[in-house]
């Protein structure tokens, strides 16, 4: 199947500190790929430097078969790729109608507008004039994912979806992912909830120190005790 994202020994740079090292991996059109591994190894850098945030010093990074490192944020983005942030980071000062709106001034020709948005995530035209500051976790998630599907995107970065929902709200974020995907969308997901990831991701890469030491599917991982154990701190037998 052909790669929607190619990235090629990337290596990026916070200051003097030398933070992804090499970092290589594809994703095809309309797969789902997973990225775990401990904190501070390079997840979220990884992210970021798709998006030019900041951009690898070094290696490329292909989007629909074009380079994209080097280019700046706004145009990544609008060549189809959206971003739900870790966090939210919703505008706390605009309302969830505002903030919906403000993302579809540019948006791509789709299936995704404003009123599908608000009928996935009934919530959102409950609170419409609420502040995005004034939500609750949960809530703010839902806007941060709306505010990314509103722009029709081919490929969607999710990072640490799951982070501080409650388990109703993570499996109506799981199964979002599978909606999503069963559409054509493709979706990288940095996680750390590992049930999550390995529940709506098809493959797993594992991150360690700036650098990619596993890549295989779901139930390799779940079997591979010593993997587990040395990179993500727990038994095989809690990941299965």
């Amino acid at each position: 199947m052909t790669a929607l994202l190619t990235v090629n020994d990337i290596h990026t740079y916070y200051g003097d500190s030398h933070i992804l090292q090499g970092v290589s991996f594809d994703l095809e059109a309309g797969g789902v790929l997973g990225i775990l591994g401990r904190n501070g190894v390079g997840k979220t850098t990884l992210l970021q430097s798709i998006l030019g945030l900041p951009a690898p010093r070094s290696g490329d990074i292909r989007f629909k078969d074009k380079v994209i490192s080097g280019l700046p944020t706004y145009a990544i983005v609008r060549a189809g790729m959206a971003w739900v942030p870790q966090g939210h980071r919703v505008f706390p000062s605009l309302t969830v109608m505002e903030g919906l709106l403000l993302a579809a001034q540019h948006a791509r020709p789709g299936p995704w507008n404003l009123e599908r948005v608000l009928g996935q995530f009934p919530i959102l035209r409950e609170r419409g004039n609420a502040r995005a500051g004034t939500l609750s976790g949960g809530e703010q998630q839902m806007l941060a994912i709306g505010r990314a599907l509103i722009a029709n995107p081919q490929l969607i970065l999710m990072d640490e979806p799951s982070e501080g929902l409650s388990p109703r709200i993570v499996d109506e974020v799981g199964d979002i992912v599978g909606r999503l995907n069963s559409e054509g969308c493709a979706i990288l997901i940095v996680e750390q909830n590992l049930s999550f990831a390995l529940k709506y991701t098809k493959r797993i890469l594992v991150m360690n120190k700036g650098q990619i030491v596993y890549s295989g599917n779901a139930k390799d991982l779940a079997a591979d005790d010593t993997i587990c154990r040395q990179y993500l701190g727990v038994a095989a037998s809690i990941v299965a």
